[in-house]
């Protein structure tokens, strides 16, 4: 398998020249189908369109074409994080804060290995979270090993698309 850690170092300058901030880099598959999966957005809307995921597509293949850091054939996708993202920075718990998201850890805590409520706030280094039963848990950073939104209509409306431009064209096909 790729080495991730060194995919991130290389594609995170790339990412940051075209004026977008990388989400998360990560081979999903298994060895004989694997895919290059990157997360990238627009810094001012956390969001990106088709047309930004070719221009980055087109970047990182040209960089990763000439480094060939990954052994054998593999798939390139590049994507928006979507509604219901990963957190994977510390900036992403902060920018979130109000939200409902679901943390796995590394290793138990407190006999459980998963936390779901509204993020509360970054302190530091840890991420304070508030269960549904008003309970507050403070996580450490480093023992997050993944994290995402949950999808409620308030994430709803707070990534609605920035433009509806030609919503009033779409049509509905009813069979």
């Amino acid at each position: 398998m790729a080495d991730v850690a060194g995919l991130e170092r290389l594609i995170e300058p790339e990412i940051k020249s075209l004026g977008y901030d990388l989400v998360r880099v990560m081979m999903i598959g298994g060895a004989s189908d694997p895919t290059l999966q990157v997360m990238a957005e627009r810094p001012d809307t956390g969001q990106v369109d088709i047309a930004d995921c070719e221009k980055i597509s087109h970047r990182l293949s040209e960089v990763l074409d000439l480094a060939d850091p990954i052994e054998g054939s593999y798939r390139l996708e590049v994507s928006s994080p979507g509604i219901d993202r990963p957190l994977t920075r510390l900036k992403d718990f902060t920018d979130w804060a109000g939200h409902e998201a679901r943390i796995t850890l590394g290793e138990p805590r407190d006999g459980r290995k998963q936390f779901n409520g509204e993020l509360v706030a970054v302190d530091g280094e840890t991420v304070r979270l508030r269960a549904k039963d008003g309970l507050e848990h403070d996580i450490p950073f480093r023992d997050i090993a993944s994290a995402k939104l949950v999808l409620t209509d308030k994430l709803i409306q707070a990534t609605a698309p920035l433009s509806t431009e030609g919503a009033e064209t779409i049509e509905t096909v009813e069979e």
